[in-house]
């Protein structure tokens, strides 16, 4: 793949900031948005504008039409067996936050386990504390490598006949750490229990295929993606979702209302109350349909290329500390010296380079790392070896800057 064609459709990186041309390396906060997606929302909203399901107007059928595309081209996209697995969301937060507050709270008692990862964001740790306080359950850590990775076979150990939800990220957004979801689902299956997998920094990167994985739930946003924010996926498989109440009530996911009682839409349109986000789920089939012509086998080789070129030029930097396995996505974390990651973050925003510095909504884990905060350049399809490079110079006019707590 032409990384600097591709970048030619997305307009906010042909711009300067504080003078210097633009290097966004914050994919994993979030993505910037190529021309198809932008246009998409533009056109529901100057073309189609109404909302769905509802009418039988001319407009409301045509926005109908898009917003249900848009969930069988997601349905496509993860290999999903039906549409009616595939819920639109806010994000991977509510995706989460929607398997705990319904399944989880139904199904846990005193007793219980749910097993998670030091590694975990904050979006799929304070959930399953929720639901522990509330059940009675336990929470159970699976211990790491030195390296941030997980072993199977301590996933093994931890995950008992008394668990009922393991729950664990796809990939690390500080460390990188592409877990072997698959067979921890496997190890989750054996003992009874469902594994719940936070995607947020995997569908973003790479293929993902729920029937294979055979994951219970997968959840992951947009605006990671090339889409809008505001809009998410939830899947879960639909055995599940059926025996589910819906956690928000209101218009659009009834299906018979009287004074007393009412009784809910069929999957997915339960989970969907009130006014859906119509133009965001255009806007992420739109996105779905730019990363296809691409290519997510292109796009996860073209990442591996610039994490291992990150890595060894950054290495050669005297004081710098990487954290994070060998084999990892296209994130780099990192503290240079002594120097505090937002003062690094601030030097590089100087230069006209993004990058996140902070806890990365993952305390526990930097706690683990034992590091207040880090500094993260994470890439996507539009980076460039180039970007990289203008990367390690400004480390080293950082390190030239903060010479003295060398």
């Amino acid at each position: 793949m032409d990384a600097n064609a591709i970048r030619e459709q997305f307009p906010i990186l042909n711009q300067e900031v504080n003078g210097h041309p633009l290097v966004y390396l914050d994919s994993s906060a979030t993505s910037q948005k190529p021309l198809p997606v932008i246009d998409a929302v533009d056109a529901y909203y100057r073309e189609d504008n109404s909302n769905v399901h509802r009418g039988v107007h001319t407009l409301g059928t045509r926005a109908t039409e898009k917003y249900e595309g848009a969930r069988e081209t997601v349905r496509r996209f993860i290999n999903a067996k039906s549409t009616a697995e595939v819920i639109f969301t806010r994000g991977t937060t509510t995706s989460i936050n929607t398997v705990a507050s319904s399944f989880a709270r139904a199904n846990l008692n005193a007793g219980d386990e749910i097993v998670i990862t030091p590694m975990e964001h904050h979006s799929n740790l304070i959930p399953w504390q929720q639901v522990a306080k509330v059940t009675g359950a336990t929470l159970k850590y699976v211990p790491m490598q030195q390296d941030g990775t997980v072993s199977l076979e301590d996933m093994r150990e931890t995950v008992t006949g008394k668990t009922k939800i393991v729950a664990i990220t796809h990939v690390s957004n500080v460390l990188g750490t592409i877990n072997p979801v698959k067979e921890i689902a496997e190890i989750a299956h054996q003992n009874g229990a469902v594994i719940v997998v936070d995607g947020a920094q995997g569908a973003p990167h790479m293929n993902v295929d729920v029937q294979d994985m055979d994951c219970d739930f997968y959840a992951f946003s947009g605006h990671k993606m090339c889409g809008p924010t505001g809009v998410g996926v939830l899947y879960g498989k639909r055995k599940l979702l059926e025996e589910m109440e819906p956690v928000e009530f209101g218009g659009e996911m009834i299906d018979f209302v009287n004074l007393y009682d009412a009784t809910w839409k069929e999957l997915p349109w339960k989970f969907e109350g009130g006014t859906p986000i119509i133009a965001g789920a255009i806007g992420l089939g739109a996105a779905i349909d730019f990363l296809n012509d691409v290519g997510m086998d292109n796009i996860t080789a073209h990442e591996q290329k610039l994490a291992d070129y990150t890595m060894e030029k950054l290495r050669t930097i005297d004081g710098i500390s990487i954290y994070g396995p060998e084999k990892r996505a296209a994130l780099v974390t990192f503290n240079l010296g002594d120097v505090h990651p937002h003062d690094a973050a601030t030097v590089l925003d100087a230069e006209g380079i993004a990058v996140r510095a902070g806890h990365h909504c993952a305390q526990p884990l930097m706690k683990w790392l034992e590091v207040s905060a880090t500094a993260r350049a994470s890439f996507y399809l539009y980076n460039t070896e180039e970007d990289v490079d203008r990367l390690f110079d400004g480390l080293l006019k950082t390190k030239e800057y903060f010479g003295d707590v060398f």
